[in-house]
């Protein structure tokens, strides 16, 4: 085995069995994803009989561990380009879960202890493991790239639902201290992503499997896949110099905008808009992180068929269309439906970008590259709950809130239709030495 090999923990053979690794990437995605169970915990803080924050308080570790999402996939994406998945995802899952523990030791006057634990900890190590499978799963499944990213990462959007329940039962156990919930729950990621991350590789160079024809660059590409491959991966400053990155993490930071802004307030709605019970509020946001998960598997495996841009506007669009109209439903069965199409497509974006940066500028660089990108989702998570908040205010105009951000999605559907793939890289460079650099086709 070679020097290089070893380094980027990849191995001479065929690397193993590629279903057990995404069965891995998914177990680890399950533990990180456990961060959008965050209103579980928040409630509990708000409470009187606990710590008594505000709803702006409780709000804010959440807020810094999505704001440090970007610089931890950014940081991990890079790495794990030079030296495998294994080392990147044990570190990244690893600082994630401590961040989680030590948030298990902040209380009513220790508030700094949850932001540095959950949120810049656990923000940071999040985003480092993240990244992870996503570029390493690309690499396996050449073949159905959309598909095995969405599966991937809608072990994120599932996360919440296995970890909303039971953070509700250990925070039953100690209603006065609801950070004790923490540290059984960290222990328990610790043990997830260490398990998980330990059968992380990369496949061989060159790696196809069975069934797979060659393009002229050794790159495989199925004949049903509407975007093959480039015909030589781009570097992250390639990339970074070409129009289609910035286009491609605006239509992901639009798409989190118009999601995120109902997921931040979708219990409210539900009770206000289309007359659920508290309860019955709670019970609908759990159902709706399912189509939060499921959405990464659909449109990830549809945007194979279809096309990248194609299935963004379709992402964007019914996004626009049912934000437009949630404020107008009095019926709760319709206000369901709609709600559950906007989680759908919200998942939806996070499974089909990844594989769409991959069709973009290939996917040996796609840790660096794809992690620049989430960005978006940082931004996204941010301005999404600040814009709808502000909107809805006290006097709660749910249609002023719903129609502006429905219009921005709408109007976001304009950016898929510019955006081209880049011009083909120059796969041997010329003999002076420089590389074509790509540029926007025709």
């Amino acid at each position: 085995m070679s020097t290089n090999a070893v380094r980027n923990d990849s191995t001479a053979s065929p690397g193993g069995n590629r279903w057990l690794i995404l069965v891995a990437g998914v177990l680890v995605q399950l533990a990180i994803g456990a961060v959008y169970a965050w209103s579980v915990f928040a409630k509990a803080m708000q409470s009187p009989d606990a710590f008594g924050w505000s709803k702006a308080q409780a709000a804010v570790p959440f807020e810094v561990a999505i704001g440090m999402i970007f610089v931890g996939s950014y940081i991990g994406g890079r790495i794990q380009d030079r030296r495998g998945p294994k080392v990147v995802a044990l570190t990244g899952g690893i600082v994630y879960s401590i961040g989680v523990m030590l948030a298990s030791f902040a209380d009513k006057d220790r508030f700094w202890v949850l932001l540095l634990g959950y949120g810049v900890l656990g923000g940071f190590g999040l985003g480092m493991a993240y990244i992870v499978p996503i570029a390493m799963l690309q690499k396996w499944f050449p073949d159905k790239p959309g598909l095995i990213t969405g599966i991937a990462v809608a072990g994120f959007g599932f996360g919440a639902v296995i970890t909303a329940p039971l953070g509700q039962r250990l925070i039953a156990g100690d209603p006065s201290m609801p950070t004790k919930a923490f540290l059984p729950l960290g222990i328990g990621y610790l043990v997830a992503v260490v398990i998980g991350a330990s059968l992380f590789r990369n496949p061989p160079e060159g790696y196809r499997p069975p069934g797979m024809t060659a393009d002229v660059a050794g790159h495989g590409v199925q004949a049903h896949t509407k975007d093959p491959v480039p015909e030589a991966d781009f570097t992250a400053d390639e990339a970074l110099r070409t129009p289609q990155w910035y286009l491609l993490t605006a239509i992901l930071t639009l798409s989190v905008t118009a999601g995120i802004s109902l997921i931040s307030v979708a219990a409210g709605s539900a009770s206000d808009v289309a007359g659920y019970s508290a309860a019955a509020a709670a019970s609908l946001v759990g159902v709706l992180g399912l189509f939060n998960g499921g959405g990464r598997i659909l449109w990830g495996w549809l945007s194979d068929r279809i096309g990248k841009m194609p299935a963004f506007m379709g992402i964007l669009g019914i996004q626009g269309v049912c934000l437009l109209l949630i404020p107008h439903v009095a019926s709760p069965i319709l206000f369901a439906v709609l709600a559950a199409l906007v989680y759908t497509c919200y998942g939806g974006a996070f499974g089909t970008m990844p594989s769409t940066a991959g069709r973009f500028f290939g996917v040996r660089n796609a840790g660096a590259i794809y992690g620049l990108m989430l960005i978006g989702w940082s931004i996204g998570g941010i301005v999404g709950p600040l814009l709808i908040s502000s909107l809805i205010g006290e006097q709660k105009a749910y249609t002023l809130g719903f129609t502006v951000v429905g219009i921005i999605a709408l109007v976001g559907m304009a950016l898929p239709m510019l955006t081209k793939k880049p011009a083909p890289r120059t796969a041997n460079p010329a003999a002076s030495g420089s590389t074509t650099t790509p540029a926007a086709r025709r």
